[in-house]
């Protein structure tokens, strides 16, 4: 059983400390979560589980140790969280894992959230492997969830059943049932050379014929760190080039999303997360907050900062003062770190 070290809170500057008294009661029409490098937060993304039934090499530990229930946040305590971010500037929540849907009570959760749009929240969003997702997909839509980024490796059974220890029949069936529910739909596709890196058209042309937007992610250096090489990372210009004759390609303008959006054939979408090789750092505006507790300010931070302790509401000027504190000495990103982050939690726990 893992177990969770108690840490003290942070010392708050005066600065901060002058910010909160307005901020508590009121509601923000703009976000005050800004770090030191003026990048003002929007999104928050949580980790409700770190509990998945798929092994992915690039994510999951050989030997994973799994958190006891009472080391991982209630639902309470994370509508509460969610509360206070969405006045301090929070628009959109994403729900993570692990895999989410191995949490029970989160399709109620979907719903109560809900409940927080009039303070500002405009977007609830879920990132799953859709093993599950056919069992689920209506009751997620009828909660209210906008909208779907699904884990998608391979369309080929034998390098999917390689790369995640798990069948690839359940997946496409959740897909199909995600868009009959009429919930939009992302794919996501991490690309590791030497195991799925041959089936970038192939893949771009599924997607495209099944009008399902596509994202691929440069493999990162996140878990199983001995387990990464740079030449493992197939970047984003040899994801254009072998695209190319194929399609004709046209880049949209950057803004604050993660990826680099392309438009094939003047109409499908495709983004590409290059953060090896082209880092966003300059245009973050997320946050994730763990299973248990932790506020990461970015995925490649060596520690987060315990908030849990924080969340009744007799401490909530405390609560405030410490969110805005850690986000104002929120790094650079991976800019900064260019290495793999030192640290016992996972990617799997951390809401990747």
């Amino acid at each position: 059983m893992m177990k969770v070290s108690k840490q003290s809170s942070v010392s708050i500057s005066s600065e901060t400390k002058s910010q909160f008294e307005s901020i508590l009661s009121a509601h923000l029409p703009e976000s005050k979560l800004v770090d030191q490098f003026q990048r003002h937060k929007r999104k928050l993304r949580i980790s409700l589980t770190d509990r998945c039934n798929f092994k992915c090499s690039y994510c999951m530990p050989d030997h994973p140790s799994w958190l006891a229930k009472q080391d991982i946040l209630s639902f309470e305590e994370l509508y509460r969280f969610c509360e206070v971010m969405i006045k301090l500037g929070i628009t959109q929540i994403r729900l993570t894992g692990g895999e989410p849907l191995m949490r029970k009570g989160l399709v109620n959760f979907i719903y109560t959230l809900n409940t927080l749009r009039p303070l500002g929240l405009q977007r609830v969003s879920m990132t799953t492997n859709a093993y599950y997702l056919e069992k689920y997909a209506v009751e997620l839509k009828q909660a209210g969830l906008d909208d779907l980024n699904i884990s998608l490796d391979s369309i080929d059974p034998d390098t999917f059943f390689k790369m995640t220890q798990k069948p690839l029949m359940p997946v496409l069936k959740g897909i199909e049932a995600a868009k009959a529910a009429n919930i939009p739909i992302k794919l996501n596709c991490v690309l590791v050379y030497g195991e799925n890196h041959q089936e970038i058209l192939s893949l771009t042309e599924w997607a495209y014929q099944n009008d399902f937007e596509l994202r691929f992610i440069e493999y990162m250096p996140l878990d199983q760190p001995e387990h990464w090489k740079r030449e493992k990372v197939v970047v984003e210009d040899d994801i254009i080039n072998i695209l190319s004759p194929h399609f004709r390609i046209d880049k949209l303008e950057r803004n604050n999303d993660p990826a680099t959006i392309y438009t094939l054939n003047q109409g499908f979408k495709l983004g590409i997360i290059s953060t090896i090789s082209k880092p966003f750092c300059q245009s973050c505006d997320r946050l994730r907050l763990t299973a248990t507790g932790e506020l990461f300010t970015c995925l490649f931070a060596n520690t987060g900062i315990s908030v849990r302790h924080l969340l009744d509401k007799a401490q909530g000027k405390q609560l405030i003062a410490t969110i805005l504190d850690t986000v104002w000495q929120k790094k650079a990103g991976y800019i900064a770190y260019q290495a793999a982050p030192i640290r016992k939690i996972s990617m799997h726990s951390i809401g990747g």
